[in-house]
């Protein structure tokens, strides 16, 4: 019996693993994206690459993946695993609490972006149908690409980096909604009208979303608390999958895609206390069916279309690069951006993303769009991508080169400021900053403000106060500011990963520096203390230890008795949540 009989695959899993056990760490050492590695080896290694010369050089055939049907199926499974994860990165309370970036911010994004993309599609003779598909979908940045570059460059907790996460984010949701449209449109096609399959789409995707969600909650819990009081590690591992598989073939057996499924499930887990074990759980099988979802799309890439097609396919990515790129610029700028991080915002969201992939691939066996025109914005796609990272770099450098010309990126001259001596940095200067600056002022203490937002600085300096733009964690800055000279730091800014990244980056410089840090509840505190920050006000526990200290002493009870009480309660409270 023939081996590629007897184990399907056998030689495409052994080249895939070889490719993933040895080829990318090689790559990982020179700094190069995993994601971009996988679409590159795709490219030249896939059936439009070396694969097309296996017929003259038949040892090729070894080293090559002929046909991309060959990894398919197990493409399909890292598409699964892929929205699973970005499921449990979308807990409802992690959603509220950024709800005026994502769905501000990121709302605006998507729904401007598909609308001007949609209108050109139309200009080139599209239907409504595929026009609204290819508009949506394309604008859709990469998001294991832009993670990964926030990550790498450590700015995910920069307000940059926020704002970029926050439209993923939204991009991420936005695609329910799409997936189950296109579903909708290809089992019903010809039989409505677009408005109305429309209408169904979002009405059927909040159902479905809903019944998940509250029937999931209801089961999934119990399962997981059951088997972790087992501490059996392969069977917690079993039900991971198990749900990640067993809630994306529900939505298959509605009519809805199967990703729609997985995200569900991730969103349904991440509101359990079970989401970090369940992430750790996941990491390898991600890493790997990701790799060959990745791979598989880069085996799709006819290098070949550009010779010909030499015009048409460069000036389509410089153009989706363009108008994404003046789209998010301009957002970025009106919620509050610098000059020059909006340009370098926009420039690293202005590629298209993995989702369009999955999208256009989905709407191809609909019928819903030719298949000229989507095999077009597919190598357009993965160009973008390709180009990511170095379109990335050449927007960080315009970026701070606008912010030197025209906005205040640097700290004003030591002789505006005065003597930086024996101060007192407050980073963020908003309403909780402001106060914190007024009441140092009061008693004469010097101090300087850090703050990314460019209309209130404009305000404050308006009037004398001194305040500088910045992010509180990069080194250079601090250090124009005499850190080492400083007597204290205030963080008064409510986000979590922007406060901990600022934390981490002043105790790297400044080991020993006092650092007292605002947060919203204990939970945010414990990360903060733990990030290294001296003292920790929690906003909602210190109101409620107020109210109980005034009612203690309403009472009869000493003050400094009640003082004690307060201090230990804070203290348990801290340390439960540590434990």
């Amino acid at each position: 019996m023939d081996a590629h009989d007897s184990v399907p695959f056998l030689k495409e899993i052994i080249l895939f693993l070889t490719l993933a056990g040895v080829l990318m760490p090689l790559l990982g050492r020179l700094k190069v994206n995993p994601v971009l590695g996988f679409l590159t080896v795709g490219t030249l290694l896939g059936p439009y690459g070396l694969a097309s010369f296996a017929a003259d050089l038949p040892w090729l055939a070894w080293l090559t993946f002929g046909r991309p049907e060959d990894v398919e199926f197990l493409a399909e499974l890292g598409v699964i695993f892929l929205m699973f994860m970005i499921g449990l990165d979308m807990s409802v309370e992690r959603l509220w609490s950024m709800r005026r970036l994502v769905f501000g911010l990121g709302g605006l994004q998507v729904l401007l972006t598909a609308a001007a993309i949609g209108l050109v599609a139309a200009q080139f003779g599209n239907p409504v149908e595929a026009s609204v598909i290819l508009g949506t979908v394309l604008a859709f940045s990469s998001t294991a690409i832009v993670m990964q570059l926030l990550i790498q460059r450590r700015e995910l907790g920069t307000p940059l980096g926020q704002s970029s996460f926050a439209i993923l984010l939204f991009q991420d949701l936005a695609v329910v909604p799409l997936l189950v449209l296109i579903s909708i449109l290809g089992a019903t096609s010809g039989e409505s009208s677009f408005g109305f399959l429309l209408a169904s789409a979002a009405l059927k995707g909040v159902l479905t979303v809903v019944v998940l969600y509250l029937v999931g909650r209801r089961v999934i819990r119990p399962l997981f608390h059951q088997i972790a009081s087992d501490r059996q590690p392969d069977t917690f591992t079993a039900l991971t999958l198990l749900t990640t598989l067993g809630v994306a073939a529900l939505t298959w057996s509605a009519g809805l895609s199967m990703a729609l499924g997985a995200l569900l499930a991730g969103l349904i887990i991440a509101e359990t206390e079970f989401r970090h074990e369940v992430e750790i759980t996941i990491e390898p099988f991600k890493g790997l069916l990701m790799g060959l979802f990745f791979l598989s799309v880069g085996m799709g890439i006819d290098l070949r279309a550009l010779a010909e097609q030499p015009v048409w396919i460069p000036l389509s990515v410089l153009g989706l690069l363009a108008l994404k790129g003046l789209i998010v610029a301009g957002l970025l700028r009106v919620f509050g951006m610098s000059w020059g991080r909006s340009v370098e915002g926009g420039l690293l969201l202005g590629q298209g993303g993995e989702f369009a992939f999955i999208v256009i691939g989905l709407a191809l066996g609909f019928e819903l769009i030719s298949r000229p025109i989507g095999q077009f914005m597919l190598i357009v796609v993965g160009v973008s991508m390709l180009a990511a990272p170095l379109v990335a770099r050449l927007g960080q450098m315009l970026g701070d080169a606008l912010d030197r010309k025209i906005t205040p990126d640097a700290p004003p001259p030591d002789e505006e400021l005065g003597e930086l001596h024996e101060h007192v940095i407050v980073a963020g200067y908003g309403r909780v900053g402001q106060m914190v600056g007024q009441m140092l002022s009061e008693q004469g203490v010097s101090f300087i403000a850090i703050e990314h937002d460019t209309k209130l600085i404009d305000r404050h300096r308006g009037v004398g106060t001194p305040v500088v733009f910045g992010d509180a964690s990069r080194p250079e800055l601090l250090r124009k500011l005499h850190i080492e000279r400083a007597r204290a730091v205030v963080l008064t800014m409510d986000n979590t990963a922007a406060a901990t990244h600022a934390t981490q980056g002043i105790r790297r410089i400044v080991p020993e520096m006092r650092i007292i840090a605002r947060s919203r509840d204990e939970k945010h505190a414990l990360i903060l203390r733990e990030a290294g920050a001296s003292v920790v006000v929690p906003e909602t526990l210190e109101s409620a230890l107020k109210l109980a200290g005034a009612a203690l002493e309403a009472l009869g009870v000493p003050s400094d008795a009640a003082t004690r009480l307060l201090e230990q309660e804070r203290e348990r409270r801290i340390m439960a949540l540590r434990e």
